[in-house]
């Protein structure tokens, strides 16, 4: 066999081969935000100009996420903060509006206490979406009657919801989701 013979067919079988290689690596990758982020991939591809854009931009909130110092709580503060809650879901009985209001103060006092940064909503949400994906639409909905509330606008059931809300994003970061960091030297 001659070698132009032998090129024309180990050229084509190479390029074939790296084409795979290059497929299967962007299936694993899209299979691990997937993995990673849950309901929250979806919702980003479609606030996204496209899925590849919306994959880049959650692995750009994985490298920012990494480079925050996420920590568990130490026992004594999960227990100041569990009775902290049971403050508050006792204060919805009587004033479910300053509940509602001391519930985010706490979910984000909670938050801040962990590491994450507090700056601003929409930047809570991308930081919490990293391991938090699964429960960020209780902490959207919750947000969202806070707003309204804030207004007066809440009915006390969009307010006994919000307080559900809370709750579900309070007992995740409070158990440190399951996945908090090892502690660095």
């Amino acid at each position: 066999m001659s070698t132009g013979t032998l090129l024309a067919i180990i050229i084509p079988i190479v390029v074939v081969l790296a084409l795979a290689a290059v497929a299967v690596s962007l299936m694993m990758r899209r299979r691990h935000l997937r993995e990673r982020f849950g309901p929250e991939y979806e919702r980003t591809v479609e606030e996204s100009d496209g899925r590849r854009a919306a994959e880049r931009e959650l692995r750009e909130r994985e490298k920012r996420h990494d480079s925050l110092d996420i920590k568990p709580l130490p026992p004594v503060s999960r227990d100041r903060y569990t009775r902290e809650w049971s403050s508050v879901q006792q204060e919805f009985v009587d004033r479910p509006q300053d509940a509602v209001h001391d519930a985010d103060r706490l979910v984000t006092s909670l938050m801040h206490d962990r590491g994450y940064p507090t700056e601003g909503f929409d930047q809570q949400m991308k930081d919490l979406s990293v391991e938090h994906g699964r429960t960020l639409e209780h902490y959207r909905a919750a947000h969202e009657v806070e707003s309204l509330s804030t207004r007066s606008r809440a009915t006390t059931e969009q307010l006994r919801g919000a307080m559900v809300h809370y709750r579900a994003l309070f007992d995740e970061l409070l158990s440190d989701g399951g996945r908090a960091q090892p502690a660095r030297s």
